[in-house]
């Protein structure tokens, strides 16, 4: 694998898909996956599970999960305003001058709005800015937007994804980055030791429900989870806080706040990515868990699990930032992991 394919990763990325509406791009991925596993199938959550078999019946689980964070409308006001709630987490300076999508009976552009600053008190000027001083203005009379819009459709945020330098910025490569990965890989590995369920996941955004059903499900001997993680390392970043660094390769995950991860599957990605020549960095993520905590907790008596991260600066903003050898070393690595999992001692 040379490159990234840009025109697949930006339909992945501009695909509506809040936690709990994620039809949208579940069908696109599904129109993605066909032909790359033995068994598709989609599960009551939502979950889509992409089955290619290998030589023994043992099983390890691949998780992307494929929502955005997003909102959803609580009331449509008298002047035809929307008010929200947010669906994953948010920090509110980030909402302001953006565009947004609504959900409604046709996809319809929107603006979140708030009280201009030059009728601010001074103290309305010098506090941190609260969701609720944001709401959405459609640009209509309310007669038009209440045919259009009504309470509990979804909402998600507009930006388009463009290429800068070695990086490509976009909203919503958290965690639609691991989407692409996953689809790269399915299409990469060939001879698998062991049967790949590889899970493209709901609502992780809201609480990591959907791995942990399929989890259930799945009952899995190994687990991998693919997602983002912070790379702040941008000016007045201290080294112990970065995280991880843009360019200085895919990230394997020691622990984030929900998982400490099997010592014996970073140290099996380790000698991997040595291995194959794959560069690689550690990750230790104080605050902000993944739907690994599920991979290794929610079967009958824990998996082996871990995970691969993918450094990206601005998290849960439009402006999301990877690398591309750092996308292209994530891809390599899984794959290298799935096709040699049975040449590890696996015992404690």
């Amino acid at each position: 694998m040379k490159k990234v394919d840009i025109k697949l990763l930006n339909t992945i990325c501009k695909t509506p898909g809040a936690p709990g509406f994620e039809k949208p791009i579940r069908d696109f991925i599904l129109s993605q996956v066909e032909g790359l596993g033995d068994k598709i199938s989609v599960d009551n959550m939502g979950n889509i599970t992409v089955l290619k078999k290998g030589k023994s019946r043992k099983k390890v689980m691949v998780a992307a999960h494929m929502d955005e964070i997003g909102f959803i409308v609580t009331h449509i006001n008298d002047e035809g305003y929307l008010h929200f709630h947010t669906l994953g987490g948010f920090d509110p300076k980030t909402l302001t001058a953006q565009r947004v999508l609504v959900h409604g009976k046709s996809d319809l552009i929107g603006v979140m709005g708030a009280k201009p600053i030059h009728i601010m008190s001074p103290e309305e000027r010098n506090k941190n800015p609260k969701i609720s001083d944001f709401y959405i203005d459609l640009g209509l009379p309310v007669d038009e937007v209440k045919k259009l819009v009504k309470v509990g459709d979804p909402i998600t945020r507009e930006r388009e994804l463009i290429e800068m330098g070695d990086c490509i910025n976009c909203k919503s490569l958290d965690n639609r980055i691991s989407v692409y990965i996953l689809i790269e890989t399915l299409k990469k590995v060939k001879k698998l030791p062991y049967d790949l369920y590889a899970v493209f996941t709901v609502q992780e955004e809201i609480g990591i429900r959907g791995a942990n059903v399929a989890t259930q499900e799945i009952q899995p001997d190994f687990g991998i989870c693919l997602d983002t993680t912070i790379a702040f390392d941008t000016p007045g970043s201290a080294a112990h806080n970065k995280i991880t660094k843009l360019g200085s390769g895919t990230a394997i995950k020691i622990m984030d706040s929900r998982t400490v991860c099997d010592y014996r599957m970073v140290e099996f990605m380790k000698d991997v990515a040595e291995k194959n020549k794959i560069t690689w960095q550690p990750e230790i993520l104080t605050a902000g868990g993944t739907d690994t905590s599920a991979l290794q907790q929610m079967t009958a008596g824990g998996s082996i699990a871990g995970a691969i991260s993918i450094p990206t600066r601005n998290i849960h903003q439009v402006i999301e930032m990877v690398h591309s050898q750092d996308v292209i070393g994530s891809v390599l690595l899984l794959s290298a992991c799935l096709e040699n999992l049975h040449k590890h001692n696996w015992s404690h």
